[in-house]
């Protein structure tokens, strides 16, 4: 099933990300946790079969300066890290992230509030996941 996945940051004016996934097909009226666990195994997927390299003379040119410029980031998209992620325990932790609040799940802009409620998804479905952040401070 095609989905397409925006990312967004609170306070941020464009999108973090904005792309087209392939997921597994989860049925036309999945809950928000099959959502959420369909799109974490295809990103840890994704993930795991990037090729672990190291550059030897790194360099980026204008024009991808430019595009990672534009999400907030740029970076060599170099893994150091040569261990595979295990998709239990990314599914888990992302669930658990959902619950505790550190960010909001929208389907087509109606915001989803708990695991167990029911999508509605087709070919023109949008699923915008908002990292949020919180505020650190002190009364003194």
């Amino acid at each position: 099933m095609l989905l397409h996945i925006r990312g967004k940051q609170v306070g941020r004016k464009h999108d973090l990300i904005t792309k087209d996934i392939e997921i597994d097909d989860i049925g036309l009226q999945p809950t928000i946790q099959q959502l959420i666990l369909a799109v974490v195994k295809q990103q840890v997927d994704a993930f795991n079969q990037k090729p672990y390299e190291k550059n030897l003379l790194p360099f980026l040119d204008k024009d991808a300066i430019d595009e990672q410029a534009s999400t907030g980031k740029v970076g060599f998209g170099s893994i150091y890290n040569e261990k595979k992620v295990a998709i239990d325990v990314a599914g888990s932790t992302a669930l658990q992230a959902f619950e505790d609040g550190m960010f909001a799940l929208f389907v087509n802009d109606e915001e989803c509030n708990t695991l167990h409620q029911t999508i509605t998804l087709n070919n023109e479905t949008v699923v915008t996941f908002i990292r949020l952040v919180f505020l650190a401070g002190s009364f003194w």
